[in-house]
């Protein structure tokens, strides 16, 4: 497919970025993995694109404060590879290992995907069971939202027209902490038909601290509160997961319905917080 005719724009700095997308109307492009795929199959057809892939100060990874901060145009290979991430943040390192194949890996960045918020995407699990957080900044704001007030609905995020995220922010991970990240993967796309990330702090043999983070299962991604409380009271793991997914409401297509959607969500977040146990010392 062929998408319509638009305009292409290419600003050098930041806050030429924002002047151009101050009236809402115009679409950022930073990778492409998510925007470009929907403009071939005209289900999004916008009169002018503006390129921020070489905006300067959108990319790297540093440690500071007592967090990881990730710049938008970040790619999920940097995430992945990157020496600050696999030692203060390993959970986010992993999970962008399981984002689509190498091409888009080296192509496709972290906020375009955290912007684009398809309900099958691998990274909203993993950021919201590390309470991360997003910088958004517009022509005449600057504020920063968590991950769970983030992501609202399918596609959709708590972004205003104008604001771009330039900055993702993911607590350091204690080095005691276990992380897993376990994923049913779709065999032609690479989605997640459901992902869970799971993080476990340990005091002997009682947990301290439980989060999981569910993607796939339904229209957004979502925290397993009540399997996390369960754990953190002394609950045994197939106890606590058998809630994960209660009030939640499930996504159904031609490769899994809903109530397999529903299993499969339990079944890996076992896996994962399994997983996670065992890694915790």
């Amino acid at each position: 497919m062929i998408p319509q005719e638009f305009e292409y724009t290419a600003p050098a700095t930041l806050q030429e970025a924002l002047a151009l997308i101050a009236d809402g109307e115009r679409k950022i492009l930073a990778g492409g993995m998510s925007l470009i795929p929907l403009m071939k199959l005209r289900l999004a057809s916008p009169a002018e694109v503006v390129d921020i892939g070489r905006v300067p100060g959108l990319g790297g990874i540093v440690e500071s404060d007592g967090m990881v901060r990730i710049g938008a145009t970040t790619t999920h290979h940097e995430v992945e590879t990157s020496p600050i991430i696999r030692a203060k943040c390993p959970l986010l390192a992993e999970t962008a290992s399981h984002i689509g194949d190498v091409q888009v890996r080296n192509v496709g960045t972290m906020g375009g995907s955290v912007a684009h918020a398809d309900p099958a995407a691998d990274y909203p699990a993993a950021l919201l069971a590390l309470e991360a957080r997003f910088r958004l900044v517009s022509a005449t704001s600057d504020r920063v939202v968590d991950a769970s007030d983030f992501f609202v609905d399918t596609f959709t995020t708590s972004l205003e027209p104008g604001e771009i995220v330039v900055e993702i922010q993911a607590p350091l991970e204690d080095a005691s902490e276990g992380y897993r990240y376990e994923k049913v993967a779709h065999p032609a796309s690479g989605f997640a038909v459901v992902g869970v990330a799971a993080r476990i702090k340990k005091s002997g043999d009682r947990i301290t601290l439980a989060r999981i983070g569910v993607t796939g299962m339904g229209p957004k991604a979502f925290r397993a509160r009540e399997a996390e409380r369960l754990l953190e009271s002394g609950a045994d793991v197939a106890t606590a997961v058998a809630t994960v997914g209660e009030g939640e409401d499930a996504n159904s297509d031609l490769y899994a319905a809903a109530d397999y959607r529903r299993h499969l969500a339990r079944i890996y977040a076992g896996r994962a917080v399994a997983a996670a146990i065992s890694r915790a010392s």
